[in-house]
């Protein structure tokens, strides 16, 4: 099960935080003593939510702490105004959680955005951070024709959809942005639509994810990944969004990075291949977390 824990970020934000198993038993010291255990800190890419990582978190958790933080304007957290997105401030978030939920020193997983949010922590708070997994995320500049194309696919949603089969079936066959239809992509997108009066809707607003898209995009984060002091694994995808020659220039950048990639994946590594996935990245977590 998940357990909700709310934690305050930065600015004030509310942030939800999901920890994937059932709080200690017993002696409430033994308990808090359990809390205080170095654990896994989750954080999804643009337009996810912490439930994107139930899968992984549930294996996680039968060894070690595992929480996943839904980002602010994402899942349950609060959606602030859009000049609340800045990198300082998802960075910040991630920081509170760690520290609040006494997870420290941590393993950051990110995913795409979340990736970036984790390596850009783990440069800054090196004292909160044990290692770090990057999925697919570029450390290059990816420019205005990026962030142009974005603002057009989000105008080409047809929303409201009338029901989640209809979302599943735009997001995973009929988009036309996208050259490979994939199911799993449906159902990403079908996990973050809540109902309402004319239909289903995204649960975040289209304009936030594109402000928080602007602020990094248009930069090259080369420089925050050469100050990660903690081991570091790039994961990619084949068939994603990182190529291999950068995934290896990352890797060469990283004072302690190493390199896994899973076949027959994209984008949503973890979706698409979740035992794969779990094959590229749990020798790593038993190095640097030890095996219990």
């Amino acid at each position: 099960m998940a357990r909700r824990i709310d934690v305050t970020g930065a600015g004030g934000v509310r942030l939800a935080a999901w920890e994937f198993a059932d709080p200690p038993k017993g002696d409430p010291a033994a308990a808090d003593s359990d809390r205080a255990q170095p654990g896994v800190l989750l954080l999804h890419g643009l337009m996810g939510r912490a439930s994107h990582w139930a899968s992984t978190a549930r294996w996680l958790s039968e060894r070690h702490r595992a929480v996943a933080l839904d980002q602010r304007g994402h899942g349950q957290s609060d959606k602030p105004p859009q000049a609340a997105y800045t990198r300082d401030a998802y960075t910040e978030d991630a920081e509170a959680a760690v520290e609040q939920l006494g997870l420290a020193p941590a393993v950051l997983i990110g995913h795409a955005m979340g990736a970036l949010t984790a390596w850009q922590l783990a440069a800054k708070r090196p004292d909160l951070v044990c290692g770090l997994i990057i999925c697919d995320m570029r450390a290059s500049a990816l420019g205005a024709t990026s962030q142009r194309e974005w603002a057009d696919w989000f105008r080409s949603w047809p929303v409201p959809f009338a029901t989640l089969a209809d979302v599943r079936k735009w997001f995973g066959e009929d988009d036309p942005w996208v050259e490979r239809p994939n199911p799993c992509r449906g159902a990403f997108y079908a996990e973050v639509m809540h109902e309402t009066p004319d239909g289903w809707r995204p649960v975040f607003e289209p304009e936030q994810m594109l402000k928080s898209r602007e602020t990094w995009v248009y930069d090259a984060h080369w420089e925050e990944l050469a100050q990660v002091q903690c081991p570091a694994l790039v994961v990619r995808g084949l068939d994603g969004e990182l190529g291999r020659a950068e995934a290896q220039e990352m890797v060469r950048v990283l004072p302690r990075g190493r390199y896994a990639e899973v076949a027959d994946a994209g984008h949503l590594v973890h979706h698409d291949r979740p035992e794969a996935w779990r094959g590229a990245i749990e020798p790593f977590l038993d190095g640097v977390l030890g095996v219990v």
